[in-house]
């Protein structure tokens, strides 16, 4: 059984995976309704990341 602060490293690093994919995705598009979209859910999976602006 693993303890409450390993839970939390693997939610932590879960969480970074996530938004390094959906920086990627969001340097990829040019649709602004799609880079909406992601913007979106950057913000909500973490609203403190910097969002990179093109």
């Amino acid at each position: 059984m693993s303890c409450e602060r390993h839970r939390e490293l693997r939610r932590r690093r879960q969480r970074r995976k996530k938004l390094r994919k959906l920086r990627a995705r969001l340097e990829q598009t040019t649709n602004p309704a799609e880079r909406a979209r992601l913007i979106a859910r950057i913000r909500r999976i973490s609203p403190y990341a910097p969002v990179p602006e093109k």
